[in-house]
């Protein structure tokens, strides 16, 4: 359970890692400018006309071409063997593992590349040194503990079920090992020592099974202000086809891309898959967003199928391309419910 307070501290870190890193990246770029000119020029470090000329082609481009030697670290190779620790004690592993490594210094090896990928490698060192790493580490720590949110999903499924015979064990240890955290605890982690009673816990789920208030009272308490959501309806859909950068038809765009496919989506198109998947929701079981994998699959099987050996390029689906496709599915409500 203490693994999603440590999760979140890691977010953190990376988080206050990216900031600092952004923070120095002007004086990274010139330090890596430098090292290559030192690549470039070794044992000239004093001929500065040469230098200065050789930095304005650096910069043009013009020697983009040229390939460097660059000192980078070398991977540890990958243990043969691998101890797999209790519950709660995968931070300790971690922690000898960084132990024993500064006891022993790092494998250096040098690698031929050339200026551009040179430069990035340089610049990530580079900023690496430039970053406080004890700074980031107290900064991301209180961030977690004053600004951190953890989300529990499905906490449905560890409520006693309704109407159930005798005590759920099982469940109910599970929402004894979750009270602690969220009513607040410390909690160790391989950057320092968190304390959960700021942090904001927010917890979701169906509950079609059971209701909230089959969860132990503790656990109710620590969960003050209930929402109750609207079921996802048409427009949502149409939202949700539309407007994420990884939207399931940007997905199946940039997927018939693959075999030289044009797939055109438009809003009649989208409206009308987005409305059939509401109705199969309303007439079978609601199973939300989810509906729209199975009816995009339904209205593109056959393309992504025959996409090899099409003689038109471009496919534009539309609301008759929908239509037609889904007509005898939507149509027949037992066949609707198992194939969509």
């Amino acid at each position: 359970v203490e693994s999603m307070v440590r999760d979140l501290v890691r977010v953190a870190v990376a988080m206050m890692q990216e900031e600092e890193q952004a923070r120095v990246a002007a004086r990274a770029e010139e330090l890596a400018e430098e090292k290559i000119l030192d690549l470039l020029l070794p044992g000239h470090s004093g001929d500065t006309t040469t230098r200065e000329r050789l930095r304005q082609m650096l910069r043009a481009g013009a020697l983009d071409d040229r390939v460097v030697e660059v000192e980078i670290a070398a991977q540890a190779p990958t243990p043969a063997m691998e101890i797999f620790t209790g519950q709660g004690m995968e931070e300790m592993g971690l922690q000898i593992q960084d132990m024993l490594g500064s006891l022993f210094p790092k494998r250096r090896k040098r690698k031929s590349m050339k200026i551009p990928e040179a430069r990035e490698v340089l610049k990530e060192q580079e900023a690496a040194r430039l970053v406080d790493q004890e700074r980031v580490t107290e900064l991301a720590l209180e961030k977690a503990q004053n600004d951190g949110i953890i989300f529990i999903d499905e906490i449905d499924k560890i409520a006693a079920r309704e109407g159930g015979r005798g005590p759920d064990v099982s469940r109910e240890g599970v929402q004894r090992d979750i009270l602690p955290i969220v009513e607040g605890s410390t909690v160790h982690t391989k950057y320092g020592v968190v304390k959960t009673d700021h942090i904001l816990f927010i917890a979701a789920g169906a509950f079609h099974m059971s209701k909230p208030s089959d969860l132990i009272p503790e656990l109710q308490g620590r969960f003050p202000i209930r929402v109750e959501l609207d079921p996802l309806g048409k427009d949502d859909f149409v939202r949700i086809l539309t407007e994420p950068q990884n939207a399931l038809t940007r997905q199946y765009r940039a997927l018939l891309e693959t075999e030289g496919i044009e797939l055109e989506f438009t809003p009649d198109g989208i409206e009308e898959m987005a409305d059939m998947a509401a109705r199969v929701n309303e007439k079978t079981e609601n199973i939300g967003a989810r509906r729209l994998h199975t009816i995009m699959e339904r209205v593109l099987e056959e393309l992504s199928f025959t996409a090899p050996d099409l003689a038109e390029r471009k496919v534009v689906v539309d609301r008759a391309y929908v239509r037609e496709r889904l007509k005898d599915i939507v149509a027949d409500t037992d066949v609707s419910r198992y194939i969509l």
